[in-house]
């Protein structure tokens, strides 16, 4: 841009700047006061106003007043982080009759107050120099329009267990189409195996009927058992799947979201592994299905190893759900047989909950045992016995058994990896599926309209898998029960002018929101499923590629606003 039309882009610019003390949050640690001296004047700022807490009514009311009564046709607020209150500011400025595409937004909360607690004045200085920058770029901002397309109200749950049940049965209970699709035979999972549910001791055949029930009885949901989903494109809104069953033809499927609820497998160990194999020796899983046939007597003496195949190289995590289970067959074990020894060897003791750790407590008061081990080669579980180190007396102990039981970890099933390429969404280390925020955005998948729940995120209790697909259910009610699907303005554009069609931004796409049209001999943006990332603007080598909201221009005009201000002080 030329020097005579940033000048006049100035002279039309009509700009507010509201500085936030966010109580002492801010204040506490710069001159907010100053701050907003400094931005009154800045070239193009016409107002500008401190507030106690600009989020507050109080402070939404003034930014939405100073708009009408002002005239302003910008609008920069310097307050906390744009991740979490962007959208409310941007919503209030759209609510005065100001495009919300011309705000623009300062943090200066996270890069001032909080990293520079004890030196007040540099604190100042960058969050001036930040509002400085904020501002260069507002008088250069262009009015957008949000991006709508239609969407298709009904929904795909993959996996049949209790997360995916519970999404089915929720969003059905709102009057959505659904349709679940399971890779075995039944419904259930693997509350299908398990004898009781801890700690309120519930039958598990009893839930998980109640909970087929439910989900069977719904004329809303279709169910493919015996099914898996072999491929999916699309996006939010529209999804396009293909479901093959064991035996038929393949099924062409639309949905506007999908949930991933595959669940996890418990791991088995190969034999001889913590002397696996030996009649002697089960895992938690196979004492379950043993509990559940009734018939099962329990020995004199039982020996129940956690962390067994978990917390190791192979797999570094914790399964969360071992302890509580240990301790749950622990106290029915020695609730059917008192005079049995019972022993718990462990490392750390995860019960999860208040309820949970009452059980911990009513085990060692019924006469359990408990014993601290140490994981070094020294452990071994033999025919008759585990021998190990104590860490709390330091000293090799062992535990004869009649029975021993060990305690596994839930693991990523097989075809988790499969299953993220195929729909573009991460894993952990572990196979685990990666949600897009732990605290945020717990159920989300970065890739929108696709969220996770129960153990296919991690191993999970089935009241906390219950209420994560019950969770899931609501976070796609607010997206299906909109009338058409509006997305952010801030996505790539491509100038067919100037595009060679070198596939360099195909590459670096993480969302795959560019193809290659070859009839044209150019690359095209696909704008709902374009995130606004920038990785194909920064790495276009003809500059066809810009991005909404970061064109060139708007970056440089922050960079001479910061450059100006350091070659005034020298």
């Amino acid at each position: 841009m030329s020097e005579e039309s940033r000048d006049s882009t100035l002279q039309e610019s009509r700009v507010g700047v509201f500085i936030c003390d966010c109580g002492s949050n801010i204040a506490g640690h710069l001159d907010c006061g100053a701050v907003t001296e400094y931005a009154a004047s800045l070239p193009g700022v016409v107002y500008a106003k401190e507030n106690l807490y600009t989020c507050s009514e109080s402070g939404v009311l003034e930014i939405k007043n100073a708009i009408k009564d002002q005239e302003l046709n910008r609008v920069v607020v310097a307050s906390c982080s744009p991740r979490t209150h962007q959208p409310l500011f941007a919503s209030s400025c759209a609510e005065a009759g100001l495009n919300p595409y011309l705000f623009e937004m300062v943090n200066i909360r996270d890069q001032c107050s909080w990293v520079h607690m004890q030196e007040t004045d540099r604190a100042t200085e960058k969050a001036k120099e930040l509002v400085r920058m904020a501002v260069a770029k507002s008088t250069l901002l262009e009015p957008q329009q949000d991006i709508e397309s239609s969407l298709e109200r009904r929904a795909v749950v993959i996996g049949g267990g209790v997360a995916g049940m519970s999404a089915a049965e929720a969003m059905a209970g709102m009057g959505m189409d659904v349709v679940l699709v399971e890779k075995e035979a039944r419904l259930g999972g693997l509350l299908r195996s398990l004898n009781q549910i801890g700690p309120e001791r519930i039958p598990a055949s009893e839930r998980v009927e109640e909970l087929v029930r439910s989900v069977e009885e719904k004329k809303n949901i279709t169910l493919h058992l015996e099914s898996e989903i072999t491929s999916v494109g699309g996006y939010i809104g529209n999804y396009q799947l293909t479901i093959q069953p064991a035996s038929g033809q393949a099924i062409q499927e639309t949905a506007g979201c999908i949930v991933v609820a595959t669940g996890a497998v418990p791991w088995t160990p190969s034999s001889g592994e913590y002397g696996y194999g030996q009649e002697k020796v089960v895992t938690q899983m196979e004492l379950e299905r043993l509990l559940a046939q009734g018939s099962f007597t329990p020995p004199q003496r039982v020996a129940i190893l956690q962390c067994a195949g978990a917390r190791c190289e192979e797999r570094p995590y914790c399964s969360r759900i071992c302890c509580l289970t240990g301790v749950k067959n622990a106290l029915l074990l020695k609730e059917m047989s008192p005079e049995t020894e019972v022993h718990i060897l462990y490392r750390d003791m995860q019960m999860y909950g208040t309820d949970k750790e009452s059980m911990l407590w009513e085990a060692r008061g019924k006469g359990i045992a408990f014993h601290v081990y140490h994981p070094d080669p020294g452990l071994s579980v033999e025919s008759d016995r585990i021998k190990y180190h104590d860490s709390l007396v330091g000293e090799d102990r062992e535990i004869p058994f009649d029975l021993a039981i060990l305690s596994t970890p839930l693991v990523a099933r097989d075809n988790a990896r499969q299953i993220s390429q195929m729909m573009r969404v991460p894993t952990d280390q572990n196979a685990f599926f990666l949600e897009a925020h732990a605290k945020l955005r717990p159920l989300d998948f970065a890739a929108d309209g696709i969220f996770v729940c129960g153990s296919a995120r991690y191993p999970a209790t089935v009241e906390e898998a219950r209420s994560q697909g019950m969770g899931t259910a609501a976070r796609i009610g607010t997206i299906l029960f909109k009338e058409q699907l509006i997305s952010s303005a801030i996505v790539a554009e491509i100038n067919p002018e100037s595009c060679v069609g070198c596939l360099g931004c195909v590459q670096v796409c993480p969302y795959q929101a560019i193809s290659y049209d070859p009839q044209r001999g150019v690359c095209r943006v696909n704008e709902i499923l374009c995130k606004g990332c920038g990785n194909c603007a920064s790495s276009c080598p003809s500059q066809s590629i810009q991005l909404r909201g970061y064109k060139p221009d708007q970056l440089y005009s922050q960079i001479r606003a910061l450059g100006e201000e350091e070659e005034q002080v020298l």
